[in-house]
């Protein structure tokens, strides 16, 4: 119940209580708040005060909203990317490349949901992929999830050139991803180089990562070669702030 004499406003009051349970376990992660209707009768308060608290628990990260579903404690997910073997032969013809390998070391299910469609390459992708300014490319969009949990946004353009008449235009690329059917179309993978970043997000990437107030982005911006040194694919990622360690590993000679 709510203490309408502490002079705390009712929401941060509710709030703080829910936030106790989590911390307690009495809620735990992943699992479903009570309904708004049941909060409204458990704390005696209105709708109004109960949607104000959830946006405050929102804004801290420990809850999460999935319309028509309802709100879920956030689970504290943690995703170490180790560049070291992410990208090699091997992990690519084991089908455990880049995110899946992500998922093979951290123990959580990936998923994820992908747009296609062709646009003019800009000024930027046209530099990196060494193409004229308004050539024609294959965007490959993804959203990538963590059990569930959006926690990668991830951008591939590649000249049209290359991707024409190839799975790498079709939403399920087959075995090995977009890379096995680059190198089976003839272009031999020799080398990848990667730019990592971080920034503030924009307020789409906010919401599709369900991000809290004041959480940055990294981003990495991967540029694959072929063995002649040719590029053929750039890949924007924005990965969640709070929920990526980025660790690297390289022989000392």
């Amino acid at each position: 119940m709510v203490d309408r004499r502490s002079g705390i406003p009712a929401f941060k009051q509710v709030a703080a209580d829910i936030r106790q349970k989590i911390g307690s376990g009495h809620y735990a992660a992943g699992e479903q708040l009570p309904s708004e209707r049941e909060l409204v009768e458990n704390y005696d308060v209105s709708r109004p005060t109960i949607r104000d608290a959830i946006n405050v628990l929102r804004s801290e990260g420990l809850v999460t909203s999935e319309h028509g579903r309802g709100v879920f404690v956030r689970p504290p997910a943690s995703i170490q990317r180790i560049a070291r073997s992410r990208l090699s032969r091997e992990a690519r013809e084991r089908n455990r490349g880049a995110f899946l390998a992500d998922a093979a070391a951290r123990g959580f299910t990936a998923s994820s949901s992908v747009k296609i469609r062709f646009e003019e390459a800009d000024t930027r992708t046209a530099a990196h992929l060494a193409i004229d300014e308004g050539a024609e490319i294959t965007v490959r969009d993804r959203v990538m999830r963590a059990d569930g949990l959006v926690v990668q946004l991830a951008v591939s353009r590649l000249p049209r050139e290359i991707t024409r008449g190839t799975l790498i235009e079709e939403v399920n690329t087959g075995p090995g991803g977009a890379y096995a059917r680059l190198e089976e179309a003839g272009y031999t993978l020799g080398s990848f180089v990667e730019h990592v970043g971080a920034r503030m997000p924009t307020p789409d990437e906010t919401s599709l990562l369900q991000l809290a107030e004041g959480v940055p982005v990294i981003t990495v911006t991967r540029v694959a070669y072929s063995a002649d040194g040719r590029p053929l694919e750039m890949n924007d990622m924005v990965l969640a702030g709070d929920r990526y360690e980025l660790s690297y590993e390289w022989p000392a000679d």
